[in-house]
């Protein structure tokens, strides 16, 4: 297949190095180097995350055929991948709600700690875990229901949190994660095959680190709760008071003889959409794989950039491309009486800041998706801008501004036939975000 012209094909050439950073990152292409012998005893799988269903089918596909297999994996709905012809299931694959955790996600967070019972040395777990695990694998602390839990959850996503932040809080109220699942596996090995979707790359921070040391406490889950004013019931913030929901730490015997491998990264990914841009004659630049901060301001901090490039030809050449990843957040404005729920992501946020400083700056087109296909809770990966966007809006009456103070990407660019729509992806290596100036 001929690659697209980024002069006169942006979107395509865009979308090309979009999906380039997309393979980069799935789990048949990466998992084959980090998969251990099979034990004497019996190897069981267990794990969650986005990439669940397609890490859970490369496993299968690997795996001697003649070796034992069996386990339970959970993902989000409709991101189990079709089956390859011919490849016998033999790890369960179970569904639950993200990024609110529901009844689903609980009874598969129970049923996989189930599966931790009465393993010997002679046994070996294999845990795959990836971004989106934390809401998926979800067993409250003693004394926390379910409903607690997503009330906390849905706080934490409107706070504007960071995802270790976010994490550091899920951790202390679980009895699944921050390493706690690692113990419940002994005296059984653990092997931990990871892709990450964290800036810096910390399995401790992937998913809440089921299956990893913890080196927060439950006096920093208490100061992010009160930094961000969200409340929690009385006896809860009793046991983080008194230490009791600690998880355990680096050192601790738990983890004796585990290892943990990371599969696939955002760095690798970019490096993958780099060498696609590159490959079609235009240099490409890495900004960064660790980007975080308020969505909108990013994008006008690469706003800001990108003219640089286009008008001044500063700090790089023209044509180019800009490349960065990392884990944006939206911090959620108040609604006002009678005013309609804002919908989008990070990535749309993060094009909708861009483009009202880009100012219909001639020559920059830009892509923000999220690598796992689905930006926020709708249905499309990101947006795309162009040097008319703005233009294009106004003439249907619509001003960026107004869609920025109520967080309505998706509202701003559906109309403009704007989109990014991919659907699932099956696998997750977070934010991606393309400039080509030209």
């Amino acid at each position: 297949m001929t690659e697209p012209n980024p002069a006169s094909q942006p979107r395509a050439f865009l979308e090309h190095l979009y999906q380039a950073a997309v393979q980069r990152a799935l789990p048949l292409h990466n998992t084959a180097a980090h998969l251990p012998q099979p034990p004497k005893g019996r190897t069981i799988v267990i794990g969650a995350g986005k990439a669940g269903g397609s890490m859970a089918q490369a496993v299968e596909a690997l795996w001697p055929l003649d070796a034992p297999l069996e386990g339970l994996v959970v993902t989000r709905y409709h991101h189990i991948p079709p089956r390859p012809e011919g490849l016998p299931q033999r790890i369960e694959i179970v569904e639950a709600a993200h990024p609110v955790p529901d009844a689903a996600g609980l009874q598969a967070a129970q049923r996989i700690l189930a599966l931790t019972q009465g393993l010997t040395k002679d046994d070996l777990v294999l845990c795959l875990i990836s971004g989106g695990g934390s809401a998926l694998l979800t067993l409250p602390a003693e004394g926390l229901t379910l409903e607690d839990k997503q009330a906390i959850n849905k706080a934490l996503l409107n706070s504007g949190a960071n995802i270790g932040e976010m994490n550091c809080v899920r951790k202390h109220l679980s009895r699944i994660k921050g390493g706690r699942l690692a113990a419940a596996c002994a005296p059984a090995t653990v092997v931990t095959l990871t892709i990450s979707d964290v800036p810096g790359d910390d399995p401790s921070v992937i998913a809440s680190g089921p299956t990893v040391p913890d080196v927060t406490t439950c006096a920093d889950a208490l100061a992010i709760l009160k930094r961000y004013n969200i409340e929690v019931p009385p006896a809860l913030r009793a046991q983080l008071e008194s230490g009791a929901l600690e998880t355990p730490k680096p050192g601790d015997a738990a983890f004796d003889g585990h290892a943990v491998h990371m599969i696939a990264t955002p760095q690798q990914s970019l490096e993958a959409a780099a060498a696609a841009a590159r490959a079609a004659g235009i240099e490409a630049h890495i900004l960064s794989d660790e980007m975080e901060g308020e969505s909108r301001e990013v994008g006008k901090v690469h706003a800001a950039l990108a003219r640089a490039v286009a008008l001044k030809g500063q700090p790089f050449s023209k044509p180019c491309v800009i490349l960065s990843g990392g884990e944006t957040t939206v911090t959620v404005r108040k609604r006002e009486d009678g005013e309609a729920r804002g919908r989008g992501g990070r990535a749309g946020e993060f094009c909708l800041g861009l483009a009202l400083a880009l100012q219909g700056q001639p020559g920059v087109y830009a892509l923000a998706a999220d690598t796992d296909g689905i930006d926020g809770i709708e249905d499309n990966a990101g947006a795309y801008v162009t040097p008319d966007t703005l233009q294009r809006a106004s003439a249907q009456g619509m001003k960026v501004d107004r869609f920025l103070d109520r967080n309505d990407a998706y509202g701003y660019f559906e109309p403009l036939g704007d989109l990014v729509v991919t659907g699932p992806t099956h696998t997750n290596v977070n934010d991606f975000r393309a400039l080509l100036i030209l």
